[in-house]
């Protein structure tokens, strides 16, 4: 494994934070669809968002020692669990979700990637949600065999953007991993993501001496390297913690890395 997995085994602990804050969003989703159900009686409710709280707080006790585990994972099985996260808003919710499973020949996934993927997903339906009127979302992976190809696609007003603020966590994450990300929208018909994340961590470079920065990604990058978080880089600065997060992510992506610490290793070399 080696190299081809080392990126999982430097993500960021603020990343993961990120990713489980993600998993209560859908969690709470999920218990307030059952809560306003006009399906069930109050009995019924009360049970079924209890188990929701308790299957959660299981999922909470066990998930970083299932990500840290898990290294490489079927495409097929990223998938399911990626299902099953979802599965409580879509059974209660008004939300109609649709899966496009990917082929069951496609590549292992790289467990940093598979988890990306589906912190991805949840991101998106979020977003999506949080923005109204969508009723249907349509989630699609495939495999060409060096990128998982993920295509996310609701009904709504489409009104996205790449430059919304909802859709920053994927575009940081995205780029973290050297993929690509593409929005397009058409008023009245709805938003479609495509994002293309690369099975295999680019070559890192020894050193980013060799690597093109403006001096204001210079400025950011030696404060990231004391240890700096973006909200006292920006008061340091005098620049917004948005501005913070779009050079680290410049960073991250002309450096090759997966994190801050491996930028920090880079830039400390």
């Amino acid at each position: 494994m080696g190299g081809a997995y080392s990126r999982a085994m430097t993500a960021d602990p603020h990343q993961l934070a990120a990713d489980q804050a993600d998993r209560h969003a859908v969690t709470l989703e999920s218990i307030l669809a059952v809560l306003r159900s006009r399906r069930l009686d109050d009995r019924a409710a009360r049970t079924m968002a209890t188990d929701l709280a308790a299957g959660a707080l299981v999922d909470l006790r066990t998930a970083s020692d299932e990500f840290r585990d898990s290294l490489v994972e079927p495409v097929v099985g990223a998938f399911a669990r990626l299902r099953n996260d979802l599965r409580p808003l879509v059974r209660h919710g008004d939300l109609d979700v649709q899966f496009v499973e990917p082929p069951a020949t496609g590549r292992a996934l790289p467990g940093e990637v598979a988890h990306a993927a589906r912190a991805i997903v949840r991101s998106a339906v979020l977003a999506f949600v949080d923005h109204g009127e969508t009723n249907r979302v349509r989630i699609q992976w495939d495999c060409d065999g060096l990128n998982l190809l993920i295509d996310i696609r609701d009904d709504g007003r489409g009104e996205l953007t790449a430059h919304d603020d909802s859709l920053r966590p994927i575009a940081e994450r995205v780029a973290a991993l050297g993929g690509e990300l593409g929005v397009s929208s058409t008023p009245g018909w709805g938003s479609d993501l495509a994002i293309r994340l690369p099975l295999d961590p680019p070559a890192l470079p020894e050193s980013l001496d060799s690597v093109a920065l403006s001096a204001r990604e210079r400025e950011v990058l030696r404060l990231v390297a004391s240890g700096a978080r973006n909200r006292a880089i920006a008061g340091e600065l005098a620049i917004s913690e948005n501005t913070v997060k779009f050079h680290v992510s410049n960073l991250l992506r002309k450096a090759g890395a997966a994190s801050r610490s491996e930028l920090v290793a880079l830039a400390t070399h």
